[in-house]
Parts: C-alpha cells; sequence; structure tokens
C-alpha cells in the first residue's frame, strides 16, 4: 500500500460510524497551498465549515458531534488546516528555533511565521468556494477561533451563524498563556523530536489536562487512536509553525468588535489553556453574542461537555438558517 492510500486508509477506519454514503473529500487550491477536506453531507442539509484548533486535525472532531450536527438537519465540512494532517505543509521552512522565538516572545519582540492567521484563515474560503457556498454556518475553537475571527469579520455576507468555542481575541502573552506542566508539553510538542512512545504518552497528558476532569479514559483505545493520526501525516513540524502564527498575531480586538454575524460564544471555566475571563471578553465584544459558559468544561469538546452544549447549539444553529 502506498503513502496516499494509507492515508486514505486511515480517514475511512475513524469515519466508520458515519453513514459515508453522502461523504465527499478532495482538495481545494487556497493560494497555491493544498487544503484537504471532508463534506460529510448531504448536500440539501444546512451547510457548517467546522474549523480546528492547533495542530488538530480533521480526524479531531467528536464523532459525536459529527452525528449530533446531521441528525439535526446539518451538513458537516471539515478540514485540515495548512500545515497539518493531509493539507500542504511547511516543512521547507524548518522547525522555528525554540531558544531565539521564546526569547522573542518574553521580550516582547515581533516574530516572524510561515505563514499568517490571516493566510489561514482564506483557505477556509477557499473551502466553501470550492463547494459553490454562498452562506454556511461556522463553529471553531481554539486556534480555529482565532482564525476564524478574521474570516468572520472580512467576510461578514458569507456567515449565517458563528460558534466560537474556548477561543479569544487576545494575542496569547505572558499573562494568558499556559502554565505548569501544560506548559511543558506544548514546548517539547513545539521544539522537542520525540519518539512515537513518547509522542503517544504526551498527546495522553495532554488529554488528560484539556479534557474533562475526572473523566474516564481507556489509555489502550485513546493510544490506539493517536496512533492511527500520527500515521495519517509524517508533518511533524507543523504544530510549531502554526503556534508561532499565533504569537506572531495582533490582538484581534478591531476585527471581533465589528463582527454583526450572529454569535455564540462557550467557553469551559476550567479551560487551562485559554482563560475563562478571555472567553468571556470576546464574547462582550460582540454586539448581542450569546455567552454558555460550561462549569465542568476545561478546553476540549468531549462527551460530558457535548451532553451539556449540544441542545443549546443545535437551537442556536436552527434559529439562525
Amino acid at each position: 500500500m502506498n503513502t496516499k492510500s494509507f492515508q486514505i486508509f486511515c480517514i475511512l477506519a475513524m469515519s466508520l460510524t458515519f453513514n459515508i454514503s453522502s461523504q465527499t473529500e478532495g482538495y481545494v487550491d487556497s493560494q497555491g497551498t493544498n487544503i484537504f477536506y471532508i463534506d460529510y453531507g448531504p448536500e440539501e442539509n444546512e451547510p457548517i465549515l467546522l474549523v480546528q484548533g492547533l495542530g488538530g486535525q480533521l480526524t479531531f472532531w467528536p464523532e459525536e458531534l459529527i452525528s449530533v450536527l446531521k441528525d439535526n438537519g446539518f451538513r458537516p465540512i471539515v478540514y485540515d488546516n495548512r500545515d497539518v494532517g493531509l493539507s500542504d505543509g511547511f516543512q521547507d521552512y524548518g522547525r522555528p528555533n525554540f531558544i531565539w522565538n521564546y526569547f522573542k516572545f518574553y521580550t516582547g519582540l515581533p516574530l516572524k511565521s510561515a505563514y499568517s492567521l490571516a493566510d489561514m484563515a482564506s483557505d477556509g474560503i477557499a473551502v466553501i468556494d470550492n463547494l459553490q457556498l454562498e452562506e454556511t454556518h461556522l463553529l471553531a475553537m481554539s486556534m480555529g477561533g482565532m482564525i476564524t475571527q478574521r474570516m468572520v469579520a472580512d467576510n461578514r455576507e458569507r456567515f449565517k451563524s458563528y460558534v466560537l468555542i474556548a477561543s479569544m481575541a487576545r494575542t496569547p502573552d505572558l499573562q494568558t498563556g499556559p502554565k505548569g506542566e501544560l506548559k511543558k508539553l506544548i514546548e517539547d510538542r513545539s521544539f522537542r523530536t520525540q519518539t512515537v512512545d513518547e509522542r503517544l504518552e504526551r498527546s495522553l497528558k495532554m488529554y488528560k489536562i484539556l479534557g474533562t476532569p475526572g473523566l474516564e479514559i481507556n489509555e489502550e483505545e485513546f493510544k490506539k487512536n493517536a496512533l492511527l493520526n500520527i500515521n495519517r501525516s509524517s508533518n511533524e513540524t507543523g504544530f510549531t509553525r502554526q503556534l508561532i502564527a499565533i504569537l506572531a498575531d495582533k490582538d484581534r480586538y478591531e476585527e471581533v468588535r465589528s463582527i454583526t454575524t450572529p454569535t455564540l460564544v462557550i467557553h469551559g471555566r476550567l479551560d487551562p489553556l485559554i482563560p475563562f475571563e478571555e472567553g468571556k471578553k470576546t464574547a462582550d465584544m460582540i454586539e448581542g453574542s450569546q455567552f454558555l459558559p460550561v462549569d465542568i468544561m476545561s478546553h476540549l469538546i468531549d462527551e460530558p461537555v457535548l451532553e451539556i452544549i449540544d441542545e443549546p447549539l443545535i437551537e442556536f444553529l436552527q434559529k439562525n438558517s
């Protein structure tokens, strides 16, 4: 089996719970960058574009979330951000230098990135252009929220509604950046070459921090699925370049204040990556937005969180369809 065939096999292996009769997939050209997407269909349903966070492949979206959307009349469309998954990588730029970039970060000097969050926003627009969608709903989390804040502000006529999860308008700094073990794990992923076993163990540790506290995890099953994602893409350094793109960006306050699209902001009170206060502040900047605080939520949309947010999420989307 060649590399491309194996990659497609991994996608299918992680999608078996869905009715894939209406599923389509392919690549779109975004200003010379190939972006891989999956359209779960069906075409007659209301489209909703989902934009992932830092280092997140499209396979990271919970199957339960995709099913909830489809079961309620929506058409989920997901894609790999540039430099991750099956989308084009920027390995020719190399892994950013750890010491030099952290010196710049801690001293407030400007960082230079291989691409910008605005470039990444254009990738999402390329996907909906390719699918000939005049309007769509939009759901994004974490870095995906940072990407889509500009996407919505610059293309407000393209979006019926906007769901912003676990994100903020502020560029991360010393005050808002992760602390303790999470900070160390992110640094390890960003700047240290690790074996597959080390990467699997690191992923599990990060999931335990970012998932709902006390959630029982089948560690063997988790590592099995994590290995599928590692095998799906050989791009190990895209995470670092995406992180530098986040840190090189400016605060998006002006763009966020200009958003007029109906918006629902969801944020966990226990989020160790994006402070709850910053999520609330971002919601306050968007006139007329709804804010949904989730008491048990850390950073990820796992099963306990989805059980809380699914009804208000669907109600919001249907109201704005």
